[in-house]
């Protein structure tokens, strides 16, 4: 691979902070980062041991104009929404859901039998082309995500896009992205080739690593710059597991209201009349 590795733009420690009704979680990137992170608006880590801080929930809520995905790492998610699906979200598991002209959802986490529970919530935005096409689902059992392994001991389970020669299952996705889960072994190190124009960011969500040649530690995002041809993780007495997240920046205006993301305040107006009024949901 070539050494024309990104720089780093900026790295943020993710913050304390409660969403839902009263679930406490980490917020590594949100609206006060727009558009930096174009086209991904937030990134939240709601692992937590404590199931005071988080059987509350996310309550029945709506959206409109973007994509959530959620990834699970431990304990599982109660999903049911407006349309009439309902499942469990489960270790290891990804549900890509694709909100468009609008779903009204509830996520309702569980512990595993030690109160553990955990995973991300990535929200993507959908280009103004699509904020109002059908919502659907890409749900994806943890059997269904491939891993890819390197002779060094990297190894990396590839949700969207592709690692090692290795694709994977979430396809027809607008922003082409890719997401990889990436866990790397102590005095390794870790390179990956990313598309010329696409926003590219990491998670540190255990241990730590040197990102473009910045020591990061975990609970800290990495903002990489966008000139570069690849990225380069490497890691020194302890290893390191991180998200590592890219797609191609849709360049235009953001009107960001709670659950839904719209390109003008008079779309989310109109969102928010509608959903007073009974309106709303375009597809049941």
């Amino acid at each position: 691979m070539s050494s024309d590795f990104r720089s780093i733009a900026h790295v943020w420690p993710s913050v304390p902070t409660t969403e839902g009704a009263g679930v406490h979680l980490r917020r590594a990137f949100g609206f006060d980062e727009v558009p930096q992170f174009d086209p991904f608006l937030m990134l939240d880590d709601f692992r937590g041991d404590r199931p005071s801080q988080f059987l509350a929930g996310f309550p029945w809520h709506p959206h409109r104009g973007i994509e959530t995905i959620t990834y699970m790492l431990e304990g599982e998610v109660d999903h049911g929404d407006s349309m009439g699906n309902e499942g469990v979200i489960g270790p290891g598991d990804v549900q890509w859901m694709t909100a468009g002209s609008g779903v009204v959802h509830q996520e309702m986490p569980r512990g595993n039998a030690q109160g553990r529970m955990g995973g991300f919530q990535l929200w993507a935005n959908l280009p103004r082309s699509h904020k109002m096409m059908d919502p659907r689902y890409q749900g994806l059992t943890a059997a269904e995500i491939p891993t890819a392994t390197l002779p060094s001991g990297v190894q990396a389970k590839v949700v969207a896009g592709t690692f090692n020669g290795v694709s994977g299952p979430v396809k027809d996705i607008m922003i082409d992205p890719e997401y990889l889960d990436v866990a790397v072994p102590p005095g390794t190190s870790f390179e990956h080739p990313i598309t010329a124009v696409h926003t590219v960011f990491a998670y540190v969500y255990d241990g730590s690593a040197s990102f473009g040649g910045r020591e990061v530690a975990s609970e800290h995002v990495v903002l990489f710059a966008k000139e570069g041809g690849g990225v380069a993780v490497t890691t020194q007495a302890e290893p390191v597991r991180f998200l590592l997240v890219s797609g191609r920046p849709l360049n235009e205006p953001v009107a960001w209201g709670g659950p839904i993301v719209m390109n003008t305040q008079e779309e989310l107006r109109v969102a928010f009349e509608e959903y007073q009024n009974g309106t709303f949901l375009k597809v049941k």
